[in-house]
């Protein structure tokens, strides 16, 4: 188990995101695209991630797949029900997939991703009745933080790239 926080209801969210938030920063020091996920059980952290998908050269090595990878060694079991994944962008359809696959009850995330979001903005693999799990979603915690992000790191590699004619 990582770190520990006594917070409940929406502060417990705003907490808990900012976690996720330090480990996208993480990210964007490495020159990752910054997103950053965590998964809390019984008030601790139990597997935290942030995407590693250019140094690793994996398409899949996406916050949420190593957060969940590392919570599964750290509690034994690929099914993580008593859990709460904290993500900085909404997940995408892989990832929404793992979701729910590892049976995580409730899933809140960052900002909305309105290119790739499978957990309600383009679609929402996580509550789609005709699967075996579902979860419950909760967006927006700490938006503007995390888009925020996400606009910077992109503008900054637009401001690197060599301009064509």
């Amino acid at each position: 188990m990582f770190e520990q926080g006594q917070v409940e209801g929406v502060d417990s969210d705003r907490f808990w995101m900012g976690r996720a938030l330090q480990r996208a920063h993480i990210a964007a020091e490495q020159d990752e695209v910054p997103i950053g996920a965590l998964i809390v059980c019984a008030g601790a952290i139990v597997g935290a991630g942030w995407n590693i998908t250019e140094r690793g050269q994996d398409a899949t090595a996406h916050a949420e797949l190593v957060a969940l990878r590392q919570a599964a060694r750290a509690l034994g079991s690929r099914r993580l029900e008593d859990s709460v994944l904290y993500v900085t962008l909404e997940p995408c359809a892989m990832c929404a997939g793992a979701i729910v696959l590892a049976r995580i009850p409730r899933l809140v995330f960052g900002a909305y991703d309105p290119k790739a979001g499978a957990c309600g903005t383009l679609r929402n693999v996580v509550q789609d009745p005709r699967l075996n799990h579902t979860c419950q979603v909760t967006g927006g915690v700490l938006h503007r933080e995390c888009a925020g992000l996400l606009q910077s790191f992109f503008g900054g590699l637009r401001g690197r790239r060599p301009r064509t004619k």
